[in-house]
């Protein structure tokens, strides 16, 4: 039954008579202020109900991904022999998560990335990954940005490649990239990231300064700190100016979920960024001249007879290399058998810095897979020989660090790996047997 609310007083208003005709189902006689306060409660009340927030969350998640899977309806089918289609992720716990650790996920999604028509503003891929990036929910943020290193491979080799200009609009990789960065934006609230430099000239803790404290420093706080990245500005276009800058800020957010990445997104990045540093060179091998200490991983494939030195301090490490396959053109065999162009790019330290901050990762997380830890060497070593040849110093102190500290590793590996197997060999070495102990006992 309908009914209409009339105003008192028996008379009706001008604005009830010209209302009449459309009766009101059950209008609240509240006030405005006090709907609202109400309608605030209760969505306070479902954001404190943690079952309603997961729930929501994982609801997101399931449209995404059946989302993605219409659009990928042509290759909806993972490849070696598994019929599973995307949109059976979907039924997960969480979704997300599972389409985040799926191998063959992210190969079918890396073809479709890897087409030499994507990255237009009409991609519907481009335009799935810009829009999940602003759902907001982290999980789905993490799937985002496992695409990064790939979205950012092939975005930044055809702008820099010799025929950039018969190229397509790259306009949908740069809607993502400016998405990320707009979330970063919004995220550091206009203030740059600062790191704090310990300062050994005062006391802390565990020293004492030898020629005493330096009472300069207290008068400038600011002495030990250092900018790790400026303030960023909010970008509306991915200007040639300012493409180092959102490209690297990118790549700073897909560090700090490094973590959570699969081997597979490091090991496409670790891929990309020996061929920005361009063609190999001999100095990547020879660092100093000192072959023994240094890896070497060849232009081709790799031998483990180039690790054999003439000295003791050879490193004479026996993996077998050839998974790297780096061809000698610098182009590079990408996860899912197509080519990746591996084109030589401008390294301004915007972009260098992240780079070498996610090789680091990958070249000294015990957690990773010896396939990165090897591409990660490689990428480094490029890269060290790139900045000998600019006359980079930051550049050249950073690459040579990480090259020291692989050697390093690699060199303890060897060493705590023989060790174990003479362990293991004394063990079943025979020996005399042990005369029986005698124990006394007092009666």
């Amino acid at each position: 039954m309908d009914f209409s609310v009339k105003p008192p007083g028996g008379s009706p208003s001008p604005s009830s008579s010209t209302s009449s005709s459309t009766p009101h189902r059950f209008k609240s006689a509240t006030t405005p202020t006090a709907t609202a306060a109400a309608v605030s409660g209760i969505s306070s009340t479902a954001d404190r109900d943690p079952m309603h927030s997961w729930w929501e969350s994982v609801s997101k998640q399931r449209s995404r991904i059946l989302s993605l899977s219409s659009l990928l309806s042509g290759d909806s089918h993972f490849e070696d022999g598994d019929v599973t289609p995307i949109s059976s992720l979907a039924d997960s716990d969480r979704p997300a998560l599972s389409l985040l650790s799926s191998r063959a996920a992210y190969s079918l999604i890396s073809n479709s990335l890897c087409n030499p028509a994507s990255g237009s503003g009409s991609d519907p891929l481009c335009q799935w990954l810009y829009e999940t990036y602003l759902s907001s929910d982290p999980p789905l943020r993490l799937v985002v940005l496992s695409f990064l290193p790939l979205l950012v491979g092939m975005y930044l080799s055809r702008i820099h490649s010799s025929d950039s200009s018969s190229l397509p609009s790259l306009s949908g990789f740069e809607a993502v990239l400016l998405a990320i960065y707009a979330a970063e934006v919004k995220t550091r609230a206009g203030k740059p990231i600062l790191v704090h430099i310990p300062d050994l000239s005062q006391p802390s803790l565990y020293h004492t300064p030898r020629n005493g404290v330096d009472k300069s420093r207290d008068s400038n706080p600011t002495a030990s700190v250092g900018v790790l990245s400026p303030q960023l500005e909010p970008q509306i276009a991915v200007k040639s100016t300012k493409r180092a800058s959102i490209v690297g800020v990118g790549l700073q957010c897909y560090f700090k979920e490094i973590s959570q990445m699969p081997a597979w997104s490091k090991l496409e990045f670790c891929k990309f960024a020996a061929g920005w540093a361009g063609q190999d060179c001999d100095c990547k091998e020879k660092i100093d001249g000192d072959e023994d200490k240094v890896l070497a991983l060849t232009n081709g494939f790799g031998d483990s007879s180039s690790f054999n030195g003439s000295s003791g301090r050879s490193l004479e490490i026996e993996e077998d290399f050839d998974r790297l396959a780096i061809r000698e053109n610098g182009e590079q065999l990408s996860s899912n058998g197509g080519l990746v162009g591996g084109v030589r790019i401008p390294l301004p330290w915007e972009l260098f810095q992240p780079t070498l901050r996610i090789l680091g990762h990958c070249l000294l997380s015990p957690l990773n897979t010896e396939d990165v830890k090897d591409a990660a060497s490689n990428a480094v070593r490029s890269l060290y020989a790139r900045a000998s040849h600019d006359l980079y110093p930051q550049a050249i102190l950073a690459t040579r660090s990480l090259v020291n500290l692989d050697t390093s590793a690699r060199t303890t590996a060897k060493t705590v790996a023989a060790e174990t197997v003479n362990g293991s060999s004394n063990v079943n070495t025979p020996s005399k047997a042990k005369k029986p102990e005698i124990l006394l006992a007092s009666k």
